[in-house]
């Protein structure tokens, strides 16, 4: 029963402010996908205007490791919403010195000291300018098919050609190199290198896990050549791939590493830059305001990643991702079985995966097909042909089962509608 008086007047009103006041384009793409207007949120579950839930298996790109509302996490915010909401910026703030400290004790060895801002893509600028003013050089290594975010700067470590083309020239001096190719990487790097960014499985490039000892090999060569390693763990952090950070697989500590995404529990929007010691001194000690952010590290946000942090430790999430991702790729791989000519592979840590179909323009199809029958996805920004599935850490053995098999139907219904076409 939908929670709306008049569902279709209400998605005909919020359409119409979407076309004439948001973004028409995205209007019609959404309208024409088949997506409602998002009403309700609770658990794996996202309810729309007319009532029909949805088992979210995209979760907000990451976003909601603790699902939808988790209650610890939405009492910290009203509770700490009873005192301060924004900052004051001159004075000191607690939340933000629990969150820094509670962040230093679970990050790999060395990460001391956190600069919070409100995105990941902010937290990578932020990780950008750090590793220049540390190294005094000015040469960034990154990935093709990585994804650090869109605004100008990192986006220029973006690598993908389709979002940087109409906004060129970006920031000058980086280089793409194969993600997951060890010898291109430790070749790559250099005495002019300042950083090389990473992320520890690509998440838009197509959910791509590196090779062990990929990460090894780039910390062992900055180490060698004096440049910074940033993990960009953004979409890797906080339990998503079955270890607390995605450099933990292989216990590297890089020397600046970027979380967001989950670390705002699905309540508020968070992003944190992490430094050792020996990069905030040469940031900051000439300048304590080298870098700012007005709505950075606010008391809500910070109170709301302090409790997903802890809602993570207390309740075994990283253990529970590990085991619900296990069961999940081994019932996807008999699904590829069944499917072998849309399917190509399925991959993945945690619960972290992506299935990759042969041909382009068959996620699209399997993506509506999927909502038609109750449970969202969709396909990674740098790689249309893989489909992901990020569900909430807390997603349970019933509820994996049930989105395979929504899947599964999916892919059938897909292939007869394929079959007719040809």
């Amino acid at each position: 029963m939908s929670r709306i008086p008049d569902p279709d007047a209400y998605f005909a009103e919020v359409v119409d402010k979407y076309s004439e006041h948001v973004n028409p384009y995205l209007a019609k793409l959404l309208a024409f996908a088949g997506f409602g207007v998002e009403v309700y949120g609770e658990g794996c579950y996202i309810e729309d205007h007319e009532g029909r839930r949805y088992l979210d298996c995209l979760g907000g790109y990451g976003t909601f490791a603790l699902g939808h509302r988790h209650p610890k996490v939405v009492e910290a915010v009203k509770h700490q919403l009873d005192s301060l909401g924004m900052s004051g910026k001159a004075f000191f703030s607690k939340p933000a010195a629990d969150l820094a400290a509670e962040l230093a004790r679970i990050a790999p060895a060395g990460l001391q000291y956190t600069f919070f801002s409100n995105s990941g893509t902010e937290a990578v600028e932020a990780a950008l300018k750090f590793a220049k003013v540390a190294t005094g050089r000015s040469r960034i290594i990154s990935t093709i098919g990585g994804y650090h975010g869109k605004t100008l700067g990192a986006l220029a470590t973006t690598g993908r050609e389709k979002y940087r083309k109409r906004v060129e020239p970006l920031m000058p001096g980086v280089e793409f190199i194969p993600f997951g190719d060890t010898a291109a990487a430790v070749a790559a790097i250099d005495d002019q290198t300042a950083a090389f960014i990473v992320e520890p499985i690509q998440g838009e490039g197509g959910i791509h896990v590196p090779p062990d000892g990929y990460l090894r090999a780039i910390r062992e060569a900055c180490d060698r050549t004096g440049a910074l390693m940033i993990a960009d763990e953004v979409q890797t952090c906080i339990g998503r791939t079955g270890a607390m950070f995605g450099c933990d697989h292989e216990g590297v500590a890089p020397d600046i590493m970027t979380l967001a995404k989950q670390l705002g529990g699905g309540v508020m929007p968070i992003g944190a830059t992490m430094g050792t010691a020996d990069v905030w001194q040469k940031v900051f000690s000439e300048n304590p305001l080298m870098h700012t952010s007005t709505f950075g590290g606010n008391p809500l946000a910070c109170s709301a990643g302090l409790a997903a942090v802890r809602v993570v430790q207390d309740e075994d999430l990283v253990a529970r991702s590990r085991d619900r991702g296990a069961l999940m790729l081994e019932l996807l791989r008999e699904t590829q079985t069944r499917h072998t000519d849309l399917v190509s592979d399925v991959r993945g840590k945690g619960l972290m995966i992506g299935v990759e179909f042969a041909m382009d323009e068959v996620g699209e199809l399997t993506v509506a097909q999927m909502l038609k029958r109750g449970m969202c996805a969709a396909y990674t920004l740098n790689n249309p042909r893989v489909i992901r599935l990020e569900p909430p850490l807390i997603i349970s053995e019933e509820e994996v089962r049930k989105a395979v098999e929504i899947l599964d139907g999916a892919l059938t219904e897909t292939s007869e509608l394929l079959a007719m076409l040809a």
